[in-house]
Parts: structure tokens; C-alpha cells; sequence
């Protein structure tokens, strides 16, 4: 009886001791993963920026396993130690990229906890991922003196600059060095007028690749994860085709700022109705229990054919009128 408190004790030393271990591991393990993601991100060669993409997981996971207020502790830390070594590594830039993606890892792995449906789950994270991107423009653009978009801009100057520099290095004619730059500074031109769209589809991309990555990490951890019913019969609220159909009738509009809204509003749209027609190949590949390395084949062709792209995309436009996957008619009956 007299030994109890001192063993109560040892055993709560024991917890204490296994608790505040397991803290410096997460730590470590958040740091470690971070950093291996960003360092092949700005070594490997072609990937890389693929691979960038993939920042938010190690901040999910860890907000997923620990709990917000301890995915917040260790994403604060980590943000802090990869902000001192980019710093000193002449990388300063990778500072702001940090704290966006790790901040779309903790919104994440909140909105993962609700057990939001796949669309639902898909806007709100584009929204935080947009908000947290416009931010960032935003303070680069104070810090300048420049507005969001001047940044993208200059940016995008800055790298049309750098290649000329390299081609010229490499002996390239002046004449062809000329017209690079005159049709680089038209891509720039173009790029700089539908930016908002192209804003909105990465903010999805990158947001959907963390969302299906992030759920089959956690289901394979054990950990809480959502789970998305019929994902392959996953189709746009059926309002938006008149967008789609207000949109394109705007670009006959003589006005250059109405036809300039109308492009941008085209590529948004078109894009969820890529998902749609995604999800419309999915459920046809599940149907006929197609193998896993002829799905990996198709999506590869999809990835580097932009024209089986556009045709997935029209797919789910059409979806509106000829419901492939007949789920209207499962619906009424």
C-alpha cells in the first residue's frame, strides 16, 4: 500500500515521458516530410512542380492524427524551421508557398471532419485555397508597392526574361530571339486575361489531388476519414449549364470587358464539367471492372491528350440531356 503513490507516479512519468515523445516525433516526422516534399519539388527535374502540389498532406495528416489545436502547434512550428532553412538557403520565396499549403492542409483536415459530400468538400476547400492565394499576391504586392495581378505579371515577365537570357547564352540568332519574345509577350498578354479562371482550376486541381491522396493516406493510417458515397455518379447542380449556355452567347457581345468575363466564366465551368465527365469514365470503369493498369493507361491519355480532355468535358455537359449513367430515371422510379 505505501509503494502505491510512488508508483503512480513512475507510471505517470511513464505517460508524460511517451506523451512528449510522441510530440517530437510528430514534429520531426512533419518537418522531415515537409522538407523531402519541397526538396524534390525544386530538384527533380520535369516533376517537380507535380510534386510541390503535395504540400498540404503532411499538415493534414498530423491535424488529422493530433486534433486542430495540435495540427496548428506543429504546422506553426514547422512553417517556422522551413522559413529559417529557405532563408539561409537563398529560397525565401518558399516561405508564403509554405504557409498557404500548409494552411489548406489544417483547412482540410477540419472540412475532412465533418465528412462533408465530395462536391461540397471540393468548393469549400477551393475557396479557402483561393482566399489564402489571393492573400499572399496580395502581401507580395504591398511589399512591391504593386497591385495582385501586376505581380503575376512581372512574374511572368521576369521568366519570358530569364529564358531569353538562357537562349542568348546558348547562341540563339537575334532574330529568333526577337520573335520568342514576341510571342512570348503575347502568351503573357493572354495569360494575364483569363488569370482569374486559371486561378480557379488550379485552386481545384490542387485541392482535388490533396482531397483523393489525403483520404487514402488516412484510411490506410487508421485515422478518421471521410467517405464519399458514389463518387462516380458525382454530377454539377444542374443550374449551371445556363451559365455555361449565358456564357458562351456573351462572347458575341461587342464589348471586350463582357467577352473577357465570358471566357473566364467558360473555363471555370468548363472544368467542373470535366469533373463530371471524370466521374461519368469512372463509373463506366467500375462497371466493367476495368483493371487497375488499363485505368492508369486511360488517365494517362487523358493527361497528355488535351483532346480526350475536351471530350470527357463535353461528356459531362451532355450528361445534363442524355444522363449516361441513367441516374435521373433511377431517381424516378
Amino acid at each position: 500500500m505505501g509503494l502505491r503513490p510512488g508508483r503512480n507516479s513512475l507510471i505517470y512519468g511513464w505517460a508524460l515521458f511517451r506523451r512528449e515523445s510522441m510530440i517530437v516525433k510528430d514534429f520531426l516526422g512533419c518537418v522531415g516530410w515537409t522538407a523531402l516534399v519541397l526538396l524534390a519539388a525544386v530538384t527533380v527535374p520535369i516533376a517537380g512542380p507535380f510534386i510541390s502540389l503535395l504540400t498540404p498532406i503532411p499538415f493534414l495528416y498530423y491535424a488529422t492524427k493530433r486534433g486542430l489545436y495540435g495540427g496548428l502547434t506543429l504546422a506553426g512550428a514547422t512553417v517556422l524551421v522551413i522559413s529559417m532553412a529557405a532563408r539561409f538557403l537563398g529560397q525565401p520565396q518558399l516561405v508564403l508557398f509554405v504557409i498557404e499549403f500548409s494552411a489548406l492542409g489544417l483547412a482540410l483536415s477540419e472540412i475532412f471532419r465533418r465528412q462533408y459530400p465530395l462536391g461540397f468538400t471540393l468548393s469549400i476547400g477551393t475557396v479557402c485555397m483561393l482566399v489564402m492565394g489571393f492573400a499572399c499576391l496580395l502581401f507580395i504586392g504591398i511589399a512591391r508597392n504593386m497591385g495582385p495581378f501586376e505581380v503575376v505579371q512581372a512574374y511572368l515577365k521576369s521568366n519570358l526574361d530569364g529564358a531569353l537570357h538562357m537562349y542568348e547564352q546558348m547562341g540563339l540568332e537575334k532574330e529568333k530571339a526577337l520573335e520568342i519574345q514576341t510571342y512570348g509577350k503575347a502568351i503573357i498578354e493572354t495569360i494575364s486575361k483569363i488569370y482569374p479562371s486559371l486561378l480557379v482550376v488550379g485552386s481545384v486541381f490542387v485541392v482535388w489531388i490533396n482531397v483523393l491522396l489525403g483520404q487514402r493516406l488516412l484510411r490506410r493510417a487508421h485515422l478518421e476519414y471521410p467517405v464519399f458515397d458514389n463518387a462516380d455518379r458525382w454530377q454539377a447542380p444542374e443550374i449551371l449549364v445556363w451559365g455555361l449556355i449565358a456564357a458562351g452567347f456573351s462572347l458575341f457581345f461587342p464589348l471586350g470587358s463582357v467577352k473577357l468575363i465570358a471566357i473566364n466564366v467558360l473555363i471555370v465551368l468548363m472544368t467542373v464539367y470535366l469533373f463530371q465527365g471524370v466521374s461519368i469514365l469512372v463509373f463506366f470503369l467500375n462497371k466493367f471492372h476495368v483493371p487497375p493498369w488499363a485505368r492508369g493507361a486511360i488517365y494517362l491519355l487523358l493527361f497528355f491528350q488535351q483532346v480526350f480532355l475536351l471530350l470527357v468535358a463535353l461528356g459531362g455537359v451532355f450528361d445534363q440531356w442524355i444522363d449516361f449513367r441513367k441516374i435521373h430515371k433511377r431517381l424516378d422510379s
